[in-house]
């Protein structure tokens, strides 16, 4: 069952070169049953990672253009009242799918971007009045500008807490560049994929995923790790119950793919810094705003002993 996940990161590797790590992190935060977020600049694949992501586990894809000018029922749908029915008939909007890319999501205002929150925890979109389940699996994955670039609106820390993960590609070293330009567009080569498992094998992978073991000494080291964001110097507010959660839920995950039964303190660090770095605020009396998140999220590894 994770072999058939190997061999679909496998392809999607092949179409975003030079990736590998974020590939497996993508595969990672789908297998763990959340959302991902990608932060980057524009044409480092984003795009073409969440499309090559969908078609190589045979799911559905939607994707929707964030703008300011986009409405909530854009995204989830619309009732429309047709004469031959005498009454309204819903029609479903792109959001009704199993994995939704939802490019340039800062781009949108507050009042678009809180339509997601709903769908992203509860699997469900309530519209006038009902309430209507979505696909399973539902996966989204959020792209995102960076925050300086014109016309952007911050997601909320409430917003942000709904991604298990958040990812930069960043640019390609010199020897995946030259494959992307001596090579076939990667839009021809997305017409190649094959899809190495179908939504219901996913479906069974993410149940096995339980069974995976995490030992009271793992769950110990878990909870230092969310109490030292919480009691040092380095952040404004610490991690949430939840964000624990998320991080062992990601740890389990990461495990499974590597093939194992159990999860090691190893496991947790893989993941550490792509389920936290964006949930946690520097103190700028601290550290200032110049140092990344990501790097003070190593910091705070570096000072947890396992």
């Amino acid at each position: 069952m994770f072999n058939k996940l190997h061999a679909a990161a496998r392809q999607v590797g092949q179409i975003v070169v030079g990736k590998d790590q974020q590939v497996r992190l993508a595969f990672t935060c789908l297998l763990a049953g959340g959302h991902l977020l990608i932060e980057d600049v524009p044409g480092v694949g984003k795009t073409t990672l969440a499309h090559a992501l969908a078609l190589s586990l045979g799911l559905k894809f939607n994707r929707v253009q964030f703008t300011s000018d986009l409405l909530p029922a854009d995204v989830a749908g619309i009732s429309v009242y047709e004469r031959e029915k005498n009454g309204f008939a819903f029609h479903p909007g792109p959001i009704f799918t199993q994995v939704l890319l939802a490019d340039e999501i800062n781009r949108a205002t507050p009042k678009t971007q809180s339509g997601l929150l709903e769908a992203m925890e509860e699997h469900q979109v309530s519209i006038d009045g009902m309430t209507r389940p979505l696909p399973e699996p539902f996966f989204v994955i959020a792209t995102q500008n960076p925050a300086h670039q014109v016309g952007t609106f911050p997601l909320p820390e409430s917003q942000l807490d709904r991604f298990l993960m958040c990812l930069s590609l960043g640019y390609p070293d010199a020897a995946a560049e030259r494959a992307l330009l001596m090579g076939e567009d990667r839009r021809e080569l997305l017409r190649t994929i094959e899809a190495a498992m179908n939504p219901e094998e996913l479906i069974e992978a993410r149940r096995a995923l339980r069974a995976i073991h995490a030992s009271s000494a793992l769950i110990d080291y878990v909870q230092a790790l969310a109490q030292a964001s919480r009691a040092g110097t380095l952040f404004a507010e610490g991690l949430s119950p939840r964000a624990a959660i998320a991080l062992l839920q990601a740890g389990r995950a990461w495990a499974a793919l590597e093939g194992r039964d159990h999860v090691l303190p190893e496991d947790i660090q893989a993941v550490l810094v792509p389920v936290c770095a964006h949930r946690l605020r520097p103190v700028k009396s601290a550290q200032g705003m110049a140092q990344a998140s990501r790097d003070l999220v190593l910091q705070l590894q570096k000072s947890v002993p396992v």
